[in-house]
């Protein structure tokens, strides 16, 4: 498994063994390409797409029409966590709430409070474009990139 890891001067000191410290109070959050969102990355696997992210929403921050390949895991920090649209978006998850999918879920998240959440993926998201293209929360093309992982 080759796991992207920040070395020490991003909050995480690497080691030789297999042991990563991660410390998320000197990581710097890195804006994404969706507007009010922004993530600190903590764990990333290469090669499977698995990732473990901080979450922050700023107040009605969206993360528009995704599909959660593999089974996604959200824990609520801070804050709430609803869904915009799909089967649950009538519940909102608020502070100390766990939120779990099953692969193949879709829908579109936002937070009406703003929050931070701590979040697990084991394969990164597809987000369906307006356009019509399948992408990944960076933007590439999906089957491009992460294909080789789907399950389905």
């Amino acid at each position: 498994m080759e796991t992207v890891a920040p070395r020490s001067q991003n909050g995480q000191i690497q080691v030789d063994e297999p042991f990563c410290l991660v410390r998320t109070s000197e990581m710097e959050w890195q804006k994404t390409r969706f507007p009010g969102c922004a993530i600190k990355m903590l764990m990333f696997d290469k090669e499977s797409g698995l990732m473990t992210v901080l979450c922050k929403f700023e107040p009605g921050a969206v993360l528009p029409d995704h599909e959660h390949v593999g089974i996604e895991q959200t824990y609520v920090l801070d804050g709430t966590l609803a869904d915009e649209r799909g089967p649950a978006a009538d519940i909102i998850a608020k502070k100390g709430d766990f939120v779990w999918r099953k692969p193949g879920s879709r829908h579109s998240a936002w937070s009406p409070d703003g929050g931070i959440m701590l979040a697990v993926f084991q394969v990164p998201n597809k987000f369906f474009e307006k356009d019509g293209r399948i992408t990944d929360m960076a933007g590439r093309l999906w089957d491009e990139t992460w294909g080789h992982t789907d399950k389905g």
